[in-house]
């Protein structure tokens, strides 16, 4: 049996960013395999994220802007990043990129297959992995970032769980009706139809810009209602003439704070959305991948294994599992919940709490600024729930029980 000292389960954006940090952060000499059957040649998703510091990954950036716009029902703000940037790579890009330094190397392998099984292996010895059609290989440790949603277990009795979901087009315009240097996070302008709905524009020139609905719902609509959406807001508030759609784009997150299983045996490590990566109030994915991937390199270096986290503070999951339920209960009422998170605090502050790194005061100043009445009987439905989980089996997002019943 063929034996390797990393197998990658998945080579979506979690696999192939944790193979590209191993290459370039100390394990450069390990051999490793990924697994996947997709060949990665379309531009299929874009991921953005700020940052206020430099990134393995930076040549890859597409666009940088520098400032936010946020539109509200009745006021719009052109917020000035800094000392952040906000930052676009997009995926044909990384895939180009990261796959062109991968193939490169001597010790770097490509399974173009399906992933049937992982089989764990004990302290002493190697995890396998059976592939489809080819024999089995074993592993030190296998990272496994294979996520579909229909393995996805929602247990709604004991956690919050919505869906954001997008569609979006790529487009030209006639006139130049773009700001090429502010990304539009929010715009609140669009009718909420019950449910928190809103534009997102990432323009990269006066005439070029992806132009995204999105919605935090648990309820996904029929794919001409996108297409219907995104034509009205060209028409009603771009105001651009005649335009071409060069790209579309599409897809579901989920936003839930039930547990993914981050260690899946003694040598298979979940990472990616598997592995909870995705902030559960917020569907960003793509920058705590890149940190996680950092952490399991240097935990690798230091340790000779993968598992030591670093979690953020506790208070973090509640504030995720408060606005899930704001969300939740309030539909179309998260617009002012966001209106006031944009307008009643610096920028700089709302980034740090969304980015887990704010202070406890910071958190107070912040969590004052929104409508008090739906957090504080959120506050009660998180700690309700949070004391009939500890009553109960504990059951993770593919439906494992974690740890005994407790009384």
């Amino acid at each position: 049996m063929e034996h390797f000292d990393y197998v990658l389960a998945g080579g979506g954006a979690a696999g192939l960013s944790l193979a590209y940090h191993m290459m370039h952060g100390g394990l450069q000499d390990k051999r490793i395999l990924i697994v996947d059957p997709e060949r990665k040649d379309r531009n299929d998703r874009t991921w953005c994220f700020w940052s206020d510091r430099p990134m393995l990954l930076d040549p890859v950036v597409a666009h940088r802007w520098s400032h936010f716009w946020f539109h509200g029902p009745d006021r719009s703000h052109r917020l000035k990043l800094a000392p952040y940037d906000y930052r676009m790579i997009r995926g044909i890009d990384f895939y180009r990129y990261v796959l062109a330094d991968l193939e490169s190397r001597r010790n770097v392998s490509f399974l173009r297959e399906r992933v049937l099984e992982i089989e764990d292996g004990d302290l002493s010895g190697p995890a396998r992995v059976h592939p489809e059609s080819s024999p089995a290989v074993s592993a030190d440790y296998v990272f496994n970032s294979l996520f579909l949603a229909r393995d996805f277990r929602v247990d709604s009795s004991r956690y919050f769980f919505l869906k954001q979901h997008f569609a979006g087009w790529t487009i030209r315009t006639e006139k130049a009706v773009f700001d090429p240097g502010a990304a539009t996070l929010f715009d609140l302008r669009v009718d909420q139809k019950g449910d928190f709905r809103f534009m997102y524009l990432l323009p990269q020139s006066p005439t070029e810009s992806l132009v995204e609905y999105t919605l935090f719902s648990s309820r996904i609509l029929p794919p001409e209602e996108y297409q219907e959406e995104l034509r009205d807001y060209i028409r009603d508030y771009l105001e651009c003439g005649n335009y071409e759609i060069l790209e579309q784009e599409e897809g579901i997150i989920p936003m839930t704070d039930q547990p993914f299983p981050r260690r899946a045996g003694n040598r298979i490590m979940n990472i990616g959305t598997r592995g909870g990566r995705v902030k559960a109030s917020t569907g960003f994915a793509f920058l705590r991948t890149q940190v996680d991937s950092e952490n399991i390199v240097r935990n690798l270096l230091d340790r000779d294994n993968p598992f030591h986290d670093r979690t953020p503070p506790r208070r973090y999951a509640t504030f995720d599992s408060m606005l899930l339920s704001v969300l939740d209960r309030q539909g179309e009422g998260g617009r002012d919940v966001f209106v006031d998170l944009f307008e009643r605090n610096p920028l700089t502050r709302l980034l740090r709490f969304l980015d887990e790194e704010g202070s406890l005061g910071e958190n107070i100043r912040l969590m004052a600024s929104v409508p008090w009445r739906p957090f504080i009987a959120a506050w009660f439905r998180v700690k309700w729930r949070q004391w009939r989980r500890g009553k109960v089996r504990l059951i993770d997002a593919f439906g494992n029980v974690q740890g005994e019943e407790r009384s």
